[in-house]
């Protein structure tokens, strides 16, 4: 259902050195680059989901929405533990170190960061069932 989403940036290069990693960590190539944004999914898989890190189109400058969160799922805790880890090293802040949630169903693990643009990330893994 969602074909891609897009996270604003004021410096493009300072996003790239924080996304690039992240993305390969996750698997995500990139699939689109040009002096504005970049977007990144599976080339060959134009069904599968794209994420885009750019400066907005509309020319004024990126503003991050309050509760406005983009997650991304994975199968095992270990996971998101290593992305967490890589983002901070990236150059991220934690909003929540990784762990269970049992507030949002037993067995959901989560860690959340933000960008360095004040963008909010969530890596998760939903509760087996």
């Amino acid at each position: 259902m969602i074909a891609y989403t897009m996270v604003g940036t004021r410096d493009l290069p300072q996003a790239l050195r924080f996304y690039d990693p992240l993305c390969a960590e996750m698997g995500l190539q990139v699939c689109w680059k040009d002096e504005a944004s970049v977007g990144y999914g599976r080339v060959e898989d134009l069904a599968f989901p794209r994420f885009y890190v750019g400066y907005p189109y509309d020319g004024n400058q990126a503003s991050v929405g309050n509760g406005v969160m983009t997650a991304f799922q994975f199968a095992e805790p270990e996971q998101v533990d290593r992305l967490h880890r890589l983002a901070l090293s990236s150059g991220g802040r934690d909003e929540g170190a990784p762990g269970y949630r049992p507030r949002y169903g037993e067995g959901f693990y989560a860690a959340y960061v933000r960008d360095p643009d004040g963008n909010k990330l969530a890596f998760v893994v939903y509760p087996r069932g």
